[in-house]
């Protein structure tokens, strides 16, 4: 596994309470090189970073991105701890990006979020840019093709920007979604892209007409707050019934700078958080969430920890809501 390291036992810390009473006390840090993961029945919680914004460099936004994963990890541990005893809570290491290989580290990411699929754990991805999104969808899709089900993932993607571009000049972290829909196309199989959160400011009209070209689904950042819950709610629940699986994808900067000024492509237009928490609560709810990334945590450009501490509490929040 070139590029994969585990994570240090000293990045989670906390309050000591001898208690399990906080996060840093909870988690157990794995080296997937090494250790044989058991299959059973417990519920089993991993992170896995994915240190890399080789994509956001491609595309020309603000580098930094590849400090995210730890960065969300402290803020995590300090956190306190509600899981029921017999939950398990792994750090399952970081992918990192070597010498510009971007594909490479996509490639690796799709063994290993199959990986921990196989062993029946619950994925949650730190970033790193957005590119990671096309590695993860491939590893739910190798897992799924690995039992043999012809069943059909639903990408939401909380986002400013459709991230639709196309990718004829190269790969780059505007270009997961994109991929995915020519890989769809290929394989004669139907694109379910949710996005939500997206701004007319954000994306040029070539991405509005793509979006409408691949059948794209999508709700305004005008409209994606909570006085359009009711409508939003029935937007998401439609979704989530022409799909088998749901996999969530958070894009940072899609929250107004108030929130998160540390991200790759930062802007005060953007959506706020509570609009983002009942949306993840009916998602959670319909039972049908296989994985979940959070992107574009930019710790370069961070103030007083702001925006890793909102990446952390999404976290927190999926995993208690799990």
């Amino acid at each position: 596994m070139n590029g994969y390291k585990k994570t240090e036992d000293t990045i989670w810390v906390g309050r000591k309470s001898n208690q399990n009473l906080y996060m840093h006390e909870k988690v157990t840090c794995i080296d997937l090189k090494n250790e044989e993961l058991k299959v059973d029945f417990s519920k089993k919680i991993a992170v896995l970073g994915y240190a890399c914004d080789e994509g956001v460099k491609r595309n020309h936004g603000r580098t930094g991105a590849v400090k995210g994963p730890d960065n969300v990890r402290k803020m995590l541990g300090k956190l306190p701890n509600h899981l029921s005893d017999n939950t398990i809570f792994l750090d399952s290491g970081t992918i990192e990006c070597l010498n510009g290989a971007m594909e490479n580290t996509q490639a690796q990411l799709i063994e290993t979020v199959a990986q921990l699929l196989q062993k029946n754990i619950f994925p949650i991805v730190l970033g790193g840019g957005h590119d990671m999104a096309y590695g993860h969808y491939n590893g739910i899709k190798k897992y799924l093709n690995s039992k043999e089900e012809n069943k059909s993932i639903g990408i939401i993607n909380f986002d400013a920007h459709f991230d639709l571009r196309s990718n004829e000049d190269g790969n780059n972290s505007g270009t997961p979604f994109y991929q995915i829909s020519q890989d769809c196309k290929e394989a004669d199989s139907h694109f379910n892209y949710l996005c939500l959160g997206i701004r007319e400011d954000a994306n040029t009209s070539v991405l509005f007409d793509t979006a409408k070209k691949f059948g794209v689904s999508y709700i305004e950042r005008g409209r994606f707050n909570t006085h359009y819950l009711s409508s939003i709610a029935k937007e998401i629940r439609d979704f989530i019934t022409s799909v088998d699986y749901i996999y969530v994808t958070i894009d940072l900067d899609g929250f107004s700078s108030a929130y998160a000024p540390g991200v790759s492509a930062a802007s005060p237009m953007g959506f706020a958080p509570d609009i983002v928490l009942e949306s993840l609560k009916l998602i959670i709810d319909s039972k049908k969430i296989i994985s979940l990334d959070i992107a574009e945590m930019n710790p370069s450009y961070d103030i007083d920890n702001q925006t890793a501490k909102l990446a952390a509490s999404l976290v927190h929040f999926v995993m208690h809501k799990l």
